[in-house]
């Protein structure tokens, strides 16, 4: 049977493209001057359909770089790990990788203390890129990170300072990381855990740390069997939260115990009084014998974390199916308003697509905003209109596949009128396969 993470738009594409001077529909506002960054899987040369894991495959970086109005630029990239590189018939970008471990990150890539990084988790290091998304190497910020690294560090808008947790199935503890705008790691937390659970996402206040040890564990089975990616549920596997106080250690870590789920992605968290609110989307289980395929759907849920009381109160949001929740990260770490999720599958005055959510935390209302069936529509990254505009005055940058055009288009709407038509629509040469995270990378200079 086909794997699917290889068929329709997750197929992978077998060129790299450089295009220069992009068509436009509409009007590119001329503040947006930087580039749209967007990653995800894209397996070099043919793999073996029965055992392909989409988690595993190689890493492609695409890119857009916006000034004075224009789309300057499209590329894409692989990211030249060990393996990509020999597959490409060219020389390593020698940098240190962790006892051998070593892929082409897929899953996000940010800008952060002067580095464009390629970032994965489970153990291995991420890649610094060039302006233009050419692969530099390796890193290990400068000797000061101890093993592998995370897909999803959280940035404190006020300091500048990159937190993160990283996982690997030979530790018997999680490593909390702050990575200062010096691009070293300033602050390093062991954290201690059993069965090696996997955790892609944690959440950050002004007071905490939020960590997730949750019931997807290392599976020795699933790595006996040959398993590119041995994790899967885990009903033995207590789960529950931690907080664990900005500048305490691991004997401060709080945790309390809630029913069994699974998190991928946090939108935001903040402080409330005593309590800690977190935004995320919750699947009740997933990844089944380690399988991605017949899981129950995430939804949006609020979690209010009393650490005096040592209970967590989940509430259901929206229980629409949703995920890939983002906000307007200049409020990261403080009460928001606005967040921004994707969904399939719905219906808006009796059509069915695809759709991005705009949901309003304040008014407990929400918007949909729907694309054809089949438009592969990916994450929204939020673009503030200025640096000092107020929360939800600016854009969200979105990939869609055409299905007309048989191509991919970069669409940017002005989130204050998130029905109406798009700002600006990019036409990409090349399709974008369907992959994970991007980011919005501002010009410094």
């Amino acid at each position: 049977m086909a794997n699917p993470y290889l068929q329709g738009l997750l197929a992978p594409v077998t060129e790299e493209v450089t295009a220069h001077d992009l068509p436009v529909t509409g009007r590119i506002p001329s503040g947006l001057r930087g580039r749209y960054l967007r990653i995800g899987p894209n397996p070099l040369g043919p793999e073996d359909e029965s055992s392909y894991h989409w988690f595993l495959g190689d890493g492609m970086v695409h890119g857009v770089r916006l000034r004075d109005g224009r789309a300057e630029w499209y590329r894409n990239r692989w990211v030249r790990s060990m393996k990509v590189a020999e597959g490409l018939q060219e020389p390593w970008p020698a940098g240190p990788v962790v006892e051998g471990f070593d892929l082409a990150p897929n899953t996000h890539v940010i800008a952060h203390a002067g580095d464009t990084l390629a970032l994965v988790e489970a153990g291995a290091r991420p890649y610094r890129l060039d302006y233009e998304l050419n692969t530099l190497g390796p890193c290990d910020f400068g000797g000061t990170l101890k093993g592998g690294y995370t897909a999803h560090p959280k940035e404190d808008p006020e300091t500048g300072e990159l937190h993160a947790i990283g996982y690997y199935f030979g530790w018997e503890h999680l490593e909390y990381t702050v990575r200062g705008t010096n691009g070293e790691i300033v602050r390093s937390v062991e954290i201690p855990v059993q069965d090696s659970p996997m955790v892609h996402d944690f959440a950050l206040t002004q007071k905490y740390v939020v960590v997730y040890d949750l019931p997807i564990t290392f599976s020795m089975a699933l790595a006996e069997a040959g398993a590119g990616l041995p994790y899967e549920w885990n009903d033995a596997h207590q789960a529950r939260v931690g907080l664990l106080p900005r500048g305490g250690g691991a004997d401060d870590v709080r945790w309390i115990d809630i029913p069994p789920c699974w998190v991928f992605h946090t939108l935001n968290a903040y402080d409330d009084g005593d309590d800690v609110i977190v935004d995320l989307a919750r699947f009740p289980s997933f990844m089944h014998g380690g399988r991605l395929e017949g899981n129950p759907p995430p939804v949006l849920d609020r979690w209010t974390i009393d650490p005096a009381a040592g209970k967590v109160v989940q509430e259901t949001v929206d229980d629409r199916p949703q995920e890939f929740p983002r906000m307007d990260e200049r409020l990261s770490t403080h009460r928001h308003r606005y967040g921004y999720t994707v969904t399939a599958g719905v219906v808006v005055q009796d059509k069915v697509g695809e759709a991005l959510m705009k949901h309003d935390y304040r008014s407990g209302t929400s918007e949909t905003r729907l694309f054809p069936a089949g438009s592969g529509v990916g994450e929204a990254v939020f673009v503030p209109a200025a640096p000092d505009s107020a929360e939800d005055d600016g854009y969200l940058m979105t990939l869609v596949f055409d299905p007309v055009r048989q191509g991919t288009d970069l669409v940017i709407i002005a989130s204050q009128d998130f029905t109406g038509e798009p700002v600006a629509t990019v036409h990409l040469p090349v399709r974008v396969p369907l992959g994970f995270h991007g980011s919005w990378a501002p010009d410094l200079r």
